[in-house]
């Protein structure tokens, strides 16, 4: 079968699996408020369940290492995010919503690890890396499919519980278009250790900036429709900002998958994007209609380029590890997730808003450009003393 049949089904997984079964509680907070099904607080709560579970099936993840681990967690983390999703028709309050986003999270996870650890390798062997990159832009067309179906839904007037029952039945007619289609595990799933100290050296600063990134764009990312719901006062012009959102983040991955394939590249672009992406949040706490929409900009176009960028690069670290690292990075992500929709719980709780909560989620994606800055000078330094990074090699 044609590798370009596989990766158009690996970016339609993605779409499926993160676009509906990981972000959709995301244009679903307004009506689940309205709703009185949950307050903002609670809210904070359940999307950090999501984060865990996302942790949990990441880690989870790094530890399958046979073909046929790696087909069941991604079949089965296909299947998860729609029934999953389906269940959620029927949710109503706290702890319900609670543990079906903490399923979503640890299917999601499952998903995203085994397509990176598959697709990538596959579009190297065929020649073409940056179809391989454009992949990840699935979420971000995912994210805009959800946010139209949300924008739909509200024009409507219809319900969460209607709109949950149609993102079920869209992704499953998704997942059942792809299913002969996905890549297959056998020459690609097998683990080899991290050899080079300097490249495991190279995946734990990855790693600290992977999880300052969670921690920076996914509290703008859980509640920017929320704020957008606010500031338009439930009408139905708040519905745009998350489709938005999703394009924005689809085009930036394109527009990074032109750039030229070297690690100096790729450390460049990651630091910019990280940069972009704070002065995205920092404008959300404008709160106003053209802060929220500079917002989407900034923190949308960098979004899924910043994720490809980190495990481009962790290839470039250590390319035999593929599947350990892009799970060790994913955890390292839910990490920095987790931390966020529980600060902003606490922001919320303390403050009555979000305020706080964006500042600290704006600096630490401050330092994480800064720490890839230092990597940037670090790659420079070998290079002029007549040694080369471990990437070159």
């Amino acid at each position: 079968m044609s590798p370009l049949i596989r990766l158009l089904a690996s970016f339609i997984a993605l779409m499926m699996a993160m676009g509906i079964g990981r972000f959709a509680l995301t244009p679903q907070l307004p009506h689940l408020l309205s709703e009185g099904q949950i307050d903002l607080t609670a809210a904070g709560l359940i999307a950090a369940a999501n984060y865990l579970g996302y942790f949990v099936g990441a880690v989870d993840a790094m530890f399958s290492r046979r073909p046929e681990q790696v087909r069941r967690r991604l079949l089965g983390g296909l299947w998860l995010c729609v029934l999953l999703t389906l269940a959620s028709f029927w949710a109503n309050g706290f702890w319900s919503h609670l543990v079906l986003r903490f399923g979503t999270g640890v299917a999601s996870a499952w998903v995203l690890v085994m397509i990176t650890a598959l697709s990538q390798p596959l579009a190297a062997a065929a020649g073409r890396p940056r179809l391989g990159a454009l992949v990840f832009a699935g979420p971000g067309l995912g994210i805009f499919l959800t946010g139209l179906l949300a924008l739909g839904s509200n024009l409507l007037g219809q319900t969460s519980a209607t709109l949950w029952l149609v993102y079920a039945g869209v992704g499953l007619a998704m997942l059942l278009g792809i299913l002969p289609f996905l890549p297959q595990p056998a020459a690609t799933a097998a683990i080899a250790p991290i050899a080079a100290t300097s490249g495991n050296q190279g995946i734990a600063r990855l790693g600290v900036i992977y999880s300052l990134y969670g921690l920076g764009y996914i509290i703008p990312a859980t509640f920017l429709s929320q704020m957008a719901n606010a500031q338009f006062h439930g009408q139905w012009q708040a519905d745009l900002f998350w489709p938005c959102f999703g394009l924005a983040s689809a085009l930036g991955v394109v527009l990074v998958s032109l750039r030229r394939h070297n690690p100096n590249a790729t450390r460049h672009w990651l630091m910019a994007t990280l940069w972009l992406q704070a002065a995205g949040v920092f404008a959300c706490l404008l709160g106003s209609g053209p802060g929220l929409a500079l917002g989407v900009i900034l923190c949308g176009t960098p979004f899924l380029a910043c994720m490809q960028l980190v495990m481009q690069r962790s290839r470039e670290l250590a390319p035999h590890s593929t599947q350990r690292n892009a799970g060790l990075l994913t955890a390292c992500f839910a990490v920095g997730q987790l931390a966020g929709p529980l600060l902003a719980a606490s922001s919320s709780h303390f403050s009555g808003g979000l305020q706080p909560a964006l500042i600290i989620a704006g600096s630490g994606l401050l330092i994480a450009g800064g720490l890839s800055f230092r990597q940037v000078n670090a790659g420079r330094g070998l290079c002029a003393t007549g040694g080369a990074p471990t990437a070159q090699r």
